[in-house]
């Protein structure tokens, strides 16, 4: 049994809805969502953060929530995949990638979404070597990448009301 030293409780806005919840000191993001809020569309893989797999946004930018403490969440916005469509409506990154067919598998999925909409809110137009580049830290053993710097491409484009061309 944890000592209450342990515990703390803390209050964020996840994927636009307001979850209080006391936690213990030690438990990581991600297991806060996926174990207690039932979002397992955040994936765990190598727990060290090197894959890219886990990440979610934190006020808007990409962590790594298999070693982002859940109480650093206290007070912030958090989005996952989940909270990426509008009710049914996919997001634009999740339709490019489902025609760009930029999965297979779809475990790193959730984690190259996240990194791509973290750049496409920073940078509207960008290069093919720009998406490369900012997806470096996320690793798929399936696709090779050439697809998803295709979708993000597409889905980028799209945002900014173009028509869709590669």
């Amino acid at each position: 049994m944890l000592a209450e030293a342990h515990l703390q409780r803390i209050t964020a806005r996840i994927n636009g809805v307001e979850v209080t919840r006391t936690v213990a000191a030690r438990l990581t993001l991600v297991e806060l969502l996926r174990e207690d809020l039932g979002l397992t569309g955040t994936k765990v893989s190598c727990e060290l953060q090197v894959c890219g797999v886990c990440t979610v946004l934190v006020d808007g930018s990409p962590v790594s929530s298999c070693t982002y403490l859940a109480i650093d969440a206290d007070g912030r916005d958090v989005q996952t995949v989940e909270g990426l469509a509008d009710g049914e409506q996919l997001h634009p990154l999740q339709t490019a990638f489902v025609e760009s067919m930029a999965l297979q598998c779809g475990f790193c999925t959730p984690g190259f979404l996240m990194m791509s909409k973290a750049l496409l809110d920073r940078v509207p137009d960008p290069s093919p070597e720009q998406i490369a580049k900012h997806l470096d830290g996320n690793i798929c053993r399936c696709t090779g990448y050439e697809p998803i710097i295709r979708a993000v491409g597409c889905a980028a484009r799209r945002l900014r009301g173009e028509a869709d061309h590669e």
